[in-house]
């Protein structure tokens, strides 16, 4: 197995099995994040645009949180970056 599908193995993992609805909640939080929001304040917006797959989250797991959307934003680019 070479890096690249060591990488998307890898990420699978991470990320795991995502509905398309939960890929466009993802891809929302995401956006926001990109555009400066911080973790809260973008699943705010997502929670708004997106209430049935709304995130109810408390202080004790928001570093978690942020750690999967910040992995997913870095992958993003990464996947930009192999394709181009």
């Amino acid at each position: 197995m070479d890096f690249i599908e060591e990488y998307f193995s890898r990420s699978q993992e991470i990320i795991g099995d995502r509905t398309q609805t939960e890929i466009r909640y993802d891809n929302e939080v995401v956006r926001w994040l990109r555009k400066g929001k911080e973790i809260k304040k973008a699943i705010k917006k997502a929670n708004k645009k997106y209430p049935n797959e709304a995130l109810k989250i408390d202080g004790s797991d928001i570093n978690d949180v942020a750690s999967y959307y910040d992995y997913l934003l870095e992958h993003e680019n990464i996947i930009h970056k192999i394709s181009h």
